[in-house]
């Protein structure tokens, strides 16, 4: 799932997230949602195109990325499995110093950019494979994610790889810098360098864009929308537009004192945040598994029955793999090329080591959070959910509103207050989202317009603008638009990860050749 949570092919948010507008701001949007409309049709008709694989039907942008991750899996063989301790190892800090280029450790590079991609998709995009995919579809979720952790290894080690250390000593990574170098390195002469510089640019336009729409101000309307909701909705204390703006200064003043302050300020903030609120998540639905243990082998059964037989599976088998594979696409970003650009900021003199530590974000994002999340769904088998099910097979979809839902049931049936923890588990997941895509946004900024103290001001005192903006307007084409955008991006990327697979694999086997000569060494050993 994309961050701002859309089904490929949507066209605008649920109804409910609308803010409500008075005549004035009701014109606005309508004004710039007429000027958006024939753009966001165009892109997305093209973006979210459906292909039909024995007889199921999906976007072709979801076998893009599935078919490179499969692809990088077999090319590097199976690094993913391998390599998993030592990704582990790296993550703790055990062959890194401190006194190594970059602006921070391991762990805050993982956290921030796990901080972009865990959210939504988790809570609402679960819900939705397993409505419209059965247990089963959890299956290929799970596989879609493994697959995808190699995808993150390839296009982190090239953010490390080719990013730009300031004089400063800030960094600046991601596909802007490893399209650029990368593809003119491989591909000698004009065509090369030409061929780098406008995958380039259009990885920064696409970045910058999506930064500033879908993982600002969506995500900023969609916090607001959840507490009035919370709050007794129109007729509650938040019910009418001062309440949004007051809200959207608040937040943005929040959001600006964190991206003020850099990477460093922003690792440090995710750091602490995304694992207080993966601990959270996760012990809820521990609680709720273990208060239903019985049921936990039959789960695990239907999960592998669903996933081989397709009972009660639109499509089959093959609907269940597609819906799976969809959803993990959709919320781990593996290849979208966004996670290079907070991976690139780490403290390391060798590249591979960051793309072993990316390849653990799939892991916690999808084969963790998303499975814990399907688990508690199945054994909790609402009476919501069942219904769901029922209307998604004659109807032929569902929307994330009801996933919502779904899994909030869930959730209810043993911890009956957790729908107002999860409230509060969205708004901090959208923050850190907003943050995440705050540094995201400028680095693809300064990228094209410079670097500069003043370049950077300019950027961030608009990009907190734009969090007041999304929190009284949703921009329903604009942000259609930009889901679209995202996955144009996606397109481009792995355009450049095919191109430079070579480069990563000969990190790989210059770096493991340190570690067998001792030339890096355990720290901890080292020690002991």
């Amino acid at each position: 799932m994309s961050l701002t949570g859309a089904m490929p092919g949507a066209t605008s948010p649920p109804e409910h997230l609308l803010a409500a507008g008075g005549g004035t701001l009701a014109d606005i949007e309508n004004a710039i949602n007429s000027v958006f409309d024939p753009i966001s049709d165009g892109v997305s008709a093209f973006v979210f195109a459906e292909i039909t694989v024995f007889g199921a039907t999906f976007p072709w942008i979801v076998g893009w990325l599935v078919l490179a991750a499969a692809v990088f899996t077999v090319y590097f063989g199976f690094v993913q499995f391998r390599s998993f301790g030592l990704a582990l190892r790296i993550v703790r800090g055990r062959y890194t110093t401190d006194d190594e280029p970059g602006e921070i450790n391991h762990f805050q590079a993982l956290s921030s950019a796990v901080s972009g991609t865990v959210g939504l998709g988790n809570i609402a995009g679960v819900g939705v494979a397993m409505t419209i995919g059965g247990p089963g579809a959890t299956f290929w979720m799970i596989v879609a994610g493994l697959l995808g952790m190699c995808t993150k290894f390839v296009e982190c080690t090239l953010g490390v790889k080719y990013r730009e250390v300031h004089a400063d000593g800030t960094v600046s990574g991601g596909p802007m810098h490893y399209l650029r170098k990368g593809v003119a390195e491989r591909l000698p002469g004009a065509v090369g360098a030409v061929l780098g510089r406008v995958l380039a640019a259009l990885a920064a336009l696409f970045i910058l864009f999506f930064g500033i729409a879908g993982g600002n101000m969506f995500q900023a309307n969609q916090t607001f929308a959840q507490l009035r909701n919370v709050t007794g909705g129109e007729t509650g204390p938040l019910g009418g537009d001062g309440p949004a703006l007051i809200f959207g200064i608040v937040l943005a003043l929040i959001v600006g004192a964190v991206i003020f302050g850099g990477i460093t300020s922003i690792g440090k903030v995710t750091s602490r945040l995304v694992p207080t609120m993966a601990v959270v998540y996760v012990t809820a639905c521990i609680i709720v598994i273990a208060v239903n243990l019985p049921q936990v082998p039959a789960a695990f059964g239907a999960i592998f029955a669903g996933a081989f037989t397709g009972a009660g599976v639109a499509g089959g088998v093959i609907g269940a793999l597609i819906v799976g594979f969809q959803r993990a696409a959709f919320s781990n970003e593996a290849g979208l090329g966004s996670a290079p650009i907070a991976h690139s900021a780490v403290k390391t003199k060798h590249p591979v080591t960051e793309g072993y530590v990316a390849l653990l974000e799939p892991f916690i994002d999808t084969v963790v959070i998303c499975t814990m999340t399907a688990l508690t769904i199945i054994i909790a088998g609402t009476a919501f959910y069942q219904e769901a099910q029922t209307l998604a097979f004659a109807a032929g979809g569902v929307t994330d509103t009801d996933g919502v839902v779904v899994t909030s049931d869930a959730f209810a049936t043993v911890l009956p207050w957790f729908p107002l923890i999860l409230t509060v588990a969205v708004a901090l997941f959208a923050i850190s989202t907003i943050i995440t895509w705050g540094y995201y946004g400028q680095k693809a900024w300064t990228y094209l317009f410079g670097k500069s103290m003043l370049t950077e001001r300019i950027y961030q005192v608009m990009f907190s603008l734009f969090v007041v903006v999304g929190s009284v307007l949703t921009l329903g084409s604009v942000l259609s638009f930009a889901d679209a955008v995202l996955f144009l991006l996606a397109l481009v990327n792995i355009i450049g990860l095919y191109l430079l697979a070579p480069v990563v694999k000969r990190e790989v086997r210059e770096y493991r050749a340190k570690l067998r000569t001792g030339e890096v060494r355990d720290l901890q050993k080292t020690l002991d």
